[in-house]
């Protein structure tokens, strides 16, 4: 038999010449110190933040140079000018900046209904083994090209909203002040309402998801009290899970708006691509600024035109950062607001 007792100097030993771990205090502290490495850590995260600073600095810039003739020809009169006519060379945006903003708003007074329903659903009143795969449908259509979205709006959603939604408002709605006009035009499926209709199946996924994200993390203890206390499914969602979870429901929006701001592909298949604002008719062909710059940008010649696609981009550009600005402000006004009564 082997006597342990005779091997425990040799264990000491060879534990007592063993090399310290690297940053255990010991003499030997490895290749790089750990000041070192904080500082190339630190070199890293500030060289990250400012060569983002830089990116969109960088975007700005060159959007400006080359928007810069259509600048200096229409300066802010730009975005209120109604015509388009390359022959001409005659161009103003705001028949695409209208197109963007309604068909944009569209897709969220839509979209934002929808996917409150399909969080509340997932997180509170769902069977368990309809979560998970219902859950991921909806993750699903997230994945769907936007290509895709446009031929389907185009080839089979556009003929059943003329069939059977234009034709029988235009029916109901005839001679009706105001609202007769918001149904003109002819019945062909594509216009204004079809785009935000399409907007809005696109970003249902992105706002339901975060939603359902953000009301997953609400206390099950604060909802559990609530309903102690006898509240009903609604008044717990209402007044305990939104008030927690309002800045990410918040982001979720701002997130989806974001998406149908620069959504190309989809919109271009069935806003019409029609540079006119004749009337306030929801199915009239009209265009966006995405949907101009996909049809125009390549086929385009140097000068005033392409200055005047390059100003569209700048145009969204600073719509996008005029709504994240807002957004901020509004998140700052709700946690000004915390604890106050209502």
């Amino acid at each position: 038999m082997i006597d342990v007792s005779s091997m425990s100097g040799f264990g000491a030993g060879a534990l007592a010449n063993a090399p310290s771990p690297v940053g255990s205090g010991g003499s030997a502290r490895g290749f790089i110190s750990d000041a070192l490495a904080d500082r190339i850590f630190l070199w890293l995260a500030r060289g990250a933040a400012f060569l983002t600073l830089a990116l969109l600095l960088g975007i700005i810039v060159s959007l400006f140079i080359g928007a810069w003739p259509a600048i200096s020809q229409y300066g802010a009169g730009f975005l209120t000018r109604n015509a388009w006519d390359p022959v001409q060379e005659d161009f103003g945006g705001v028949v695409m900046i209208y197109g963007t903003l309604i068909t944009s708003a569209i897709a969220l007074i839509i979209a934002v209904p929808v996917s409150f329903g399909i969080a509340l659903f997932l997180t509170e009143l769902s069977p368990v083994w309809l979560k998970r795969p219902l859950g991921t449908a909806v993750e699903l259509l997230a994945a769907v090209p936007s290509i895709v979205y446009g031929m389907w709006g185009l080839m089979v959603f556009g003929p059943v909203l003329a069939n059977h939604v234009q034709k029988p408002l235009q029916s109901l709605l005839h001679g009706v002040p105001f609202f007769s006009s918001l149904v003109t035009g002819p019945p062909v499926g594509i216009g204004i309402l079809s785009a935000g209709i399409i907007l809005s199946i696109m970003i249902i996924p992105f706002i339901a998801s975060v939603m359902r994200d953000v009301f997953e993390v609400t206390p099950p203890l604060l909802k559990e009290s609530a309903y102690g206390l006898g509240a009903t499914t609604w008044e717990v969602v209402w007044q305990i899970v939104l008030p927690y979870t309002k800045t990410g429901v918040l982001g979720g929006i701002m997130l989806g708006l974001g998406r149908a701001l620069g959504e190309t592909m989809a919109v271009t298949f069935v806003i019409g691509n029609m540079n006119q604002l004749s009337s306030i008719s929801l199915f009239e062909p009209a265009n966006s600024i995405t949907s101009a710059l996909a049809n125009e940008f390549a086929e385009a010649a140097p000068g005033l035109h392409q200055a005047s696609l390059i100003y569209l981009g700048l145009v969204l550009f600073l719509i996008t950062f005029v709504v994240l600005v807002f957004s901020r402000l509004l998140l700052r006004r709700l946690k000004k607001d915390e604890g106050k009564r209502t």
